[in-house]
């Protein structure tokens, strides 16, 4: 039985750990994500890890974070940003960064690895020539186990069902018992880090895309405001920030416009001359 103090207790910490605000509502989903982390520590309830968190096992705060960090993902997920960055984005700065051949995308929440990995096989698929470039794909998340599913790049048949297309799979995939695994040249392509996005970051080169996709939905609007803001820094005065489908910049940072392609959730920074860009509807 999970007390109301101890609820408040676990979101206190989450709230200054990793900024994710869970409200009333979460208090089942609190009890449920702890129950494999009480095993884990040998204690039968919430009180007991609270009491042995705040005598000295710091990794309990760490594994009560990423067990309420929210890692749903899948394979070209929601299918428009993607088809907007084919068809927009990268022709584009295929052409602005023609001369410094050199390009930087960001996945600031990773999760296990979906998104990045679409995102190479993409650029695999379409735009083999940036393969020649200096092309750095960043993928980042809170989640240290969820890092560690990316690395491997070893998914179920659910997994791979949900988003990819057959031809990448066979492509791209090998079967490895009931489990497929991923073409080491598409894994060597991304770069994984584990990044908390309300703590401190680490020294970043300047960024062409950013993808924020499904994150800032967790927080409240201080904290969507303080890490839009911190993307400003990071992205390049002519890049893309792509956000989740039920996010917005509007109310939140001004200095963001959305790019004006339907459904593209997609964002740059204002004040930067740029030619029309159009894709169907």
């Amino acid at each position: 039985m999970l007390t109301g103090s101890d609820f408040n207790a676990v979101r206190q910490l989450v709230r200054q750990r990793a900024g994710i605000a869970l409200g009333d509502d979460k208090r089942y989903l609190v009890e449920t994500r702890l129950r494999p982390v009480l095993r884990e520590f040998g204690v039968t309830t919430v009180a007991d890890l609270l009491r042995k968190m705040n005598a000295g096992c710091r990794e309990i705060a760490d594994r009560i974070v990423e067990a309420l960090t929210t890692n749903e993902t899948l394979f070209f997920r929601d299918a428009r940003p993607f088809e907007v960055l084919r068809t927009v984005v990268l022709p584009e700065l295929l052409r602005k960064r023609a001369a410094e051949r050199r390009l930087n995308i960001w996945c600031a929440a990773a999760s296990t690895g979906q998104e990045p990995y679409s995102i190479a096989m993409l650029i695999r698929e379409h735009f083999p020539q940036l393969l020649q470039w200096n092309l750095k794909i960043l993928a980042t998340d809170i989640s240290t186990a969820a890092l560690a599913v990316a690395r491997e790049g070893l998914y179920s048949q659910l997994e791979v069902n949900r988003g990819l297309p057959a031809p990448l799979l066979v492509k791209y995939f090998s079967k490895e018992g009931n489990r497929w695994r991923l073409d080491r040249r598409v894994r060597e392509m991304v770069e994984f880090r584990v990044l908390n996005l309300v703590g401190p970051w680490p020294p970043l080169p300047p960024m062409d895309i950013v993808f924020l996709r499904n994150v800032l939905i967790y927080f409240d609007a201080p904290t969507k405001q303080r890490i839009l803001s911190r993307m400003r820094t990071v992205l390049r005065p002519d890049g893309y920030l792509f956000l989740g489908s039920a996010e917005t910049t509007l109310h939140l940072d001004d200095s963001f416009e959305p790019l004006g392609i339907p459904r593209s959730c997609c964002y740059r920074p204002k004040a930067v001359s740029r030619r029309p860009a159009v894709v169907g509807s």
